[in-house]
């Protein structure tokens, strides 16, 4: 005997939004992970930030980024829930070296405001969908013939 009604909810505009945004951000992740690495093999900035070139926190702070925006990148377009952790970590360690060491790494605001607004948009677009979640939840479902 097959059920009368699919289990599954459907997608909200909101829930498709959400996917449509951390997908984007995914992109933008790798975008980052792709620029770390061309600087740490010496492909952009002409071969003068290669990886032997570098002082100390530069090594580290490229190699680092170099590995984590790439995951973070994969586990956002994938919407699991390790990708926006992977993603704070990314660009909390950005937001630090330009915000917080502008004297080591020189200062870069838009980077700093750009991770910022991401995050109050992750923010708001989950309280969205904790909203519509306790919402469903309220409805009352009959399934009578």
């Amino acid at each position: 005997m097959e059920p009368d009604s699919s289990t599954l909810p459907k997608n909200t505009l909101t829930d498709i939004l959400f996917v449509l945004f951390l997908r984007l951000i995914a992109i933008a992740c790798f975008w980052l992970g792709l620029q770390y690495w061309s600087m740490l093999v010496g492909y952009s900035l002409e071969g003068h930030a290669r990886f032997d070139l570098l002082n100390l926190p530069w090594k580290v702070a490229g190699a680092g980024l170099a590995v984590v925006f790439p995951v973070a990148a994969l586990g956002l377009w994938l919407t699991v829930s390790w990708g926006p952790v992977i993603w704070v970590l990314a660009a909390g360690g950005q937001a630090l070296m330009y915000g917080l060491w502008p004297q080591i790494f020189g200062s870069n605001p838009l980077i700093v405001i750009l991770h910022g607004c991401v995050a109050v948009l992750y923010c708001i677009f989950r309280i969205l969908l904790w909203q519509e979640k306790r919402r469903r939840r309220q409805q009352v479902m009959v399934d009578l013939p």
